[in-house]
């Protein structure tokens, strides 16, 4: 099995992705062992002295005034965490858990956080038995960091609370450390407090739809691609003369792709033919556009994250001169604002391809296509309501496009005062990820579908290994009205699995 070191410089998307969705085994590094003793030792030097040192021997938040005598801060660190894990609501996903716990340990690890480095290997063993401490949807405002989801999972440190086990049964935290020979911690001075301040949540669901977004990116090329094709539009917009001339990256990518897709196309071209047009409509011939602004909204996403991967996010911070800091790295807001750009960018990309589904079934556009690509039309209603279905998805987009960061409610008596409410963004990106692939897989039926009505026209050669593939699939072709649902459903996983770009690839080679 794959094993990621957790060192004391951060972590890579590829590492958080391993461990959340690979179940990739953790271990630590010898550096960062050494880190987190050496960090320890200024923890128990200033829990020695009678100064109060805030997260050491003072209370939190708003009752941060208090001086907690030594015989009470082990209990005052089981009941910051106790206290804490107050989520409600559905549970969190899996792979959103294991990133959040594999990513508060990144942070641990780094040695600015003076957690004992036995509480380090509890965390990683938790990860590699397979024990996922139950999170709910709701108790994050995204500032100080993700607090009630990682409190949940502290929980499951200490032996408390509910936890999933490696076979998927809910049952007991301590039942499960028990059975796989984890002792439970018992966390001192500093360490509740160091396993709850972080963004952890937030980034890891933010490093999950990056990679979910790569690859949706590209397979919304491919349709846009398909739908130009089926629709005899020219290709000659794709040039990279035209694109270089504008030269954002991630523009000249999609038409570059899109390009790559229709080489070699009977259907390209014919817009003059039977009823001439100077130009294809926006959702054609802007394809590239829009689709290239969101792939630079993801390279910004991407750099921001990168960032983050290689920060310690925890207050108060233990320096290397002795000094234990109180500051604000916790705050949420770099993660929360790209969380809304994406979903905004999300949102259009989506609409945009649901304007070329339209397109694709309206008779009047489409260029002699039969109504809704229907077998016998007033008989069959074709794909009518499948664009419904697709369109439905884009309203919900947009409602989801609205941005959480723009909102703040205050908490903790009026202590924290302005939060980020970067968890609620992580949370609507997730569903909007999901319903973008949707989306994305009502175009490729339709394209597909339409493309096969163009009888007496070739396809290039990319098309058609995609429409051998989605056959293969299951996704039915041409004909009379059948139960639609599976062969959505199918389209459905046949993008979200990687096969649609998969497909394209064996003839056009990587796409960018």
């Amino acid at each position: 099995m794959h094993t990621v070191v957790v060192g004391t410089s951060g972590v890579t998307a590829s590492d958080v992705l391993a461990v959340a969705r690979g179940g990739a085994r953790v271990e630590l590094s010898a550096e960062a062992v050494a880190a987190l003793a050496a960090s320890r030792e200024v923890v128990d030097a200033l829990a020695a002295k009678p100064d109060p040192v805030y997260g050491v021997s003072t209370g939190f938040g708003a009752l941060a005034t208090r001086h907690i005598s030594p015989d009470l801060r082990a209990r005052l660190q089981r009941n910051i965490v106790r206290s804490h894990a107050a989520g409600m609501g559905p549970r969190v996903e899996r792979e959103v858990v294991r990133a959040l716990m594999f990513l508060r340990l990144k942070t641990v690890c780094s040695g600015y956080t003076g957690v004992r480095p036995e509480v380090a290997r509890t965390m990683a063993d938790v990860l590699n038995a397979g024990i996922t401490p139950v999170v709910h949807e709701y108790g994050s405002l995204g500032c100080s960091g993700d607090l009630a989801p990682l409190s949940h999972c502290a929980l499951a440190l200490m032996g408390e609370g509910d936890a999933e086990g490696p076979d998927g049964s809910v049952r007991p935290a301590g039942e499960l450390l028990a059975e796989h020979g984890i002792r439970p911690v018992e966390l001192r001075e500093k360490e509740g407090l160091a396993l709850l301040n972080g963004t952890d949540g937030m980034l890891g669901m933010l490093v999950m739809a990056l990679a979910d977004l790569d690859l949706l990116y590209k397979s919304a090329d491919v349709t846009a691609a398909l739908s130009l094709e089926a629709l005899l539009g020219t290709d000659k917009v794709l040039a990279p003369e035209l694109h270089a001339i504008r030269p954002h990256p991630g523009q000249a990518a999609s038409a570059a792709n899109m390009l790559a897709v229709l080489a070699d196309s009977g259907l390209t071209g014919h817009h003059q033919d039977d009823a001439p047009r100077v130009q294809d409509a926006y959702s054609v011939r802007c394809a590239p556009q829009v689709a290239g602004a969101g792939r630079d909204t993801l390279a910004h996403a991407r750099l921001v994250a990168e960032r983050e991967l290689a920060a310690a996010v925890d207050n108060p911070l233990v320096l290397p001169d002795g000094r234990v800091e109180s500051n604000g790295n916790f705050h949420g807001a770099p993660v929360a604002y790209v969380l809304d750009f994406l979903a905004i960018a999300v949102a259009d990309l989506a609409s945009i391809a649901e304007r070329r589904t339209d397109r694709l079934l309206d008779k009047n556009r489409s260029h002699g296509l039969p109504p809704f690509l229907a077998d016998d039309a007033g008989v069959d209603s074709g794909l009518m309501i499948a664009q419904y279905t697709q369109a439905a998805l884009v309203s919900e987009l947009k409602r989801l496009a609205v941005p959480a960061s723009a909102d703040s409610i205050p908490s903790s008596a009026m202590q924290e005062d302005h939060v980020s409410m970067g968890w609620s963004a992580a949370r609507k990106l997730r569903t909007a990820v999901d319903n973008l692939t949707r989306v994305v897989a009502v175009e490729l039926y339709a394209a597909a579908r339409a493309v096969e009505l163009r009888q007496g026209l070739t396809p290039a050669p990319a098309t058609r290994a995609v429409v051998e593939a989605l056959r293969e699939a299951g996704v039915e072709g041409p004909g009379p009205d059948r139960y639609l649902a599976p062969d959505l459903a199918a389209a459905d996983a046949f993008v979200r699995d990687g096969r649609l770009v998969a497909a394209v690839e064996k003839v056009t080679g990587p796409l960018r």
